[in-house]
C-alpha cells in the first residue's frame, strides 16, 4: 500500500492561520482543515495576507498540506436571488485558501430544499460558473458527497462527476470524499469496498479526488444520518476505514478527520493511530 504523508484533522483558526498550521503539526498531523472565516456566516472576511503567508510558508517548510471548508450556510443550489451572497462568500474563501497555500476549499454539494431537482442542479452549475469565471488561483473548489439527510441530491459519485462536467471550468473543480456520508448514503458498503473503487474509476471520480474526510458513523449503513463518530467507534469500524483509505486512489490524498477531540483537546491519538495503518498495515 502507498504511504500517505497527509494525515490530520480539523483545527481552529482562533490564533490565526499560521498558528493553526503549527497547532496541527504539534498534534502529529501532516495536514489539516480549517474554516477560512466564521463558520456560521457568509460575510466576507478581509484577507490577512501576512498571517496567510505565515501559514503557507510553514506548510512548505514542514511538507504539510491544508484544505479549507466553506461556512455552514453555504448552499450552491440557492435560488438566483441569493446567489450573489454565495458567490461573493465563495470567492472570499478561495482567496483566503489560496493565500494560505491550500489545496482546495471543501463545499457541500448543495441542498434543494423542495425545489425541482432540475432547477437545483442548474442553480449549482450556475453558481460554480460565476464563482470560477475569472478565478486564476491554484486552489480548487472541492465538491463533497452528501449523506442524504437533506434529500437525495449529492449522494452519488455520478451526480458529482456530471455536475463537474457540465460546468464551464471543470479543471477548477475537484472532489472531497466523506467516508461517513458515503456509508450513510448507502454508496459505500464496507463489505464490498472494491465495488466502490471500480465505480469511481469508471466514472473518473477518483482521478479528480483531492481530499478525504475520514469519519466513522454513529448510525448504520444506509441510514442517511450525518453523524460522525470517532475512528473505530462507529458502525463502519477501523478495519473497513483502514482498508478504504489505503486503496490507491485515496492513499496519497489529504486525509482529514472531523471527529471530536481527544481528552487532551487535540486529535493526537487518532492521528497516531491512522498513521500506523500506512506503516504497518492496519
Amino acid at each position: 500500500m502507498t504511504h500517505s504523508p497527509f494525515i490530520g484533522a480539523h483545527v481552529s483558526i482562533r490564533g490565526g492561520y499560521g498558528q493553526a498550521a503549527r497547532s496541527a503539526r504539534e498534534s502529529g498531523a501532516t495536514c489539516f482543515q480549517y474554516f477560512p472565516k466564521n463558520p456560521r456566516s457568509l460575510k466576507p472576511k478581509p484577507v490577512d495576507y501576512r498571517d496567510a503567508a505565515s501559514c503557507a510558508e510553514y506548510c512548505r517548510a514542514q511538507g504539510m498540506a491544508s484544505i479549507a471548508h466553506t461556512p455552514y450556510p453555504t448552499n450552491l443550489a440557492a435560488a438566483p436571488g441569493d446567489r450573489e451572497v454565495m458567490t461573493v462568500s465563495l470567492r472570499n474563501d478561495l482567496e483566503i485558501a489560496e493565500a494560505c497555500g491550500s489545496v482546495g476549499i471543501v463545499v457541500h454539494f448543495g441542498h434543494f430544499a423542495g425545489m425541482e431537482p432540475l432547477q437545483g442542479y442548474q442553480n449549482i452549475i450556475q453558481c460554480l460558473n460565476e464563482v470560477l469565471a475569472d478565478w486564476k488561483g491554484q486552489t480548487r473548489l472541492l465538491l463533497e458527497n452528501m449523506a442524504g439527510n437533506h434529500g437525495q441530491e449529492g449522494m452519488t459519485p455520478e451526480e458529482l462527476v456530471k455536475v463537474r462536467e457540465l460546468c464551464r471550468y471543470p479543471e477548477k473543480i475537484g472532489f472531497c470524499f466523506d467516508t461517513c456520508h458515503a456509508f450513510a448514503a448507502g454508496i459505500w458498503n464496507p463489505e464490498r469496498t472494491e465495488e466502490l473503487i471500480v465505480r469511481g474509476e469508471r466514472l473518473g471520480y477518483w482521478a479528480n479526488l483531492a481530499a478525504v474526510h475520514l469519519n466513522d458513523s454513529r448510525f448504520p449503513y444506509g441510514s442517511r444520518r450525518d453523524r460522525h463518530a470517532g475512528i473505530g467507534s462507529g458502525y463502519i469500524g477501523e478495519q473497513a476505514l483502514s482498508e478504504l483509505v489505503r486503496m490507491e486512489p485515496l492513499a496519497d490524498k489529504v486525509i482529514v478527520m472531523e471527529t471530536e477531540k481527544g481528552p487532551d483537546g487535540t486529535h493526537r491519538a487518532e492521528i497516531a493511530a491512522v498513521k500506523t495503518w500506512f506503516i504497518g498495515g492496519g
